[in-house]
């Protein structure tokens, strides 16, 4: 006789980018060691391609592409799965912004963590009176390279190959270009033309756009004053 079957639990959450409900269930044993393995592995592709595979088994709504969800959008998915599998409150050691040195440990409930708008956030940019460019949010692989992957020392090209990778099109009265038609050179080369004003507004809509946020009250240990601190990022509740 076979041994019986484990039933998992189902939840529900809103995406955060689309408000669509979805449902996910939350790590199975496999999974968890699918994604040791691959954190061990300390290659990019393997830790990009675990984590897209355990998203795909976790995530029971069909239709959801998880390559494609904005990188807000998988951290908090990420965050609510690891939440149900391994325990609901998570304890976080926060850096006292008093003294700059000593840490504070704070419990959190990841219920309270929730993704953060800003109202001044914009996907539209202003290049100059004719000409616009809109922008798309980062995605899987801009997930693992700002949670999993080691520094890397050339931060320039890193940043200019992010700006590059989330221009959705430039357009005008007549006509769009989409940067699926250019090559990374052209675009780099498209983004070297700009001023520091353009530029800025660039970098406006990544300092802007929605993000994992969530606000702790802390007291240092050793001087026992209070301080208010904000987490932002996934891996800012695994420190």
């Amino acid at each position: 006789m076979p041994l019986p079957k484990i039933v998992t639990p189902t939840y529900e959450l809103e995406l955060p980018s689309t408000g669509k409900t979805i449902k996910y269930r939350p790590f199975l044993v496999k999974e968890e060691k699918l994604l040791v393995l691959a954190l061990e592995g300390d290659s990019t592709k393997e830790i990009t391609n675990a984590i897209k595979a355990v998203l795909k088994e976790c995530i029971q709504t069909r239709g959801v592409k998880v390559e494609l969800l904005p990188t807000f959008d998988i951290e908090f998915l990420f965050l609510n799965i690891r939440g149900k599998s391994v325990g609901e409150d998570i304890e976080v050691s926060v850096l006292c912004p008093d003294d700059g040195e000593t840490y504070a440990e704070v419990q959190i409930s990841i219920d309270d963590i929730k993704v953060t708008n800003d109202k001044d956030h914009t996907k539209q940019i202003k290049i100059d009176d004719s000409l616009m460019m809109e922008m798309k949010y980062p995605s899987l692989d801009q997930f693992v390279k700002n949670n999993f992957e080691l520094s890397d020392d050339n931060q320039v090209d890193q940043s200019f190959e992010l700006i590059a990778s989330c221009i959705d099109k430039v357009y005008n009265s007549d006509e769009a270009w989409t940067t699926d038609d250019f090559t990374k050179k052209e675009i780099t080369e498209f983004l070297e033309q700009m001023n520091s004003q353009q530029f800025k507004q660039i970098e406006t809509f990544f300092s802007t756009m929605p993000k994992l946020s969530h606000d702790v009250e802390i007291v240092n240990p050793k001087t026992k004053k209070k301080s208010t601190v904000t987490l932002e990022g996934l891996a800012s509740f695994f420190a």
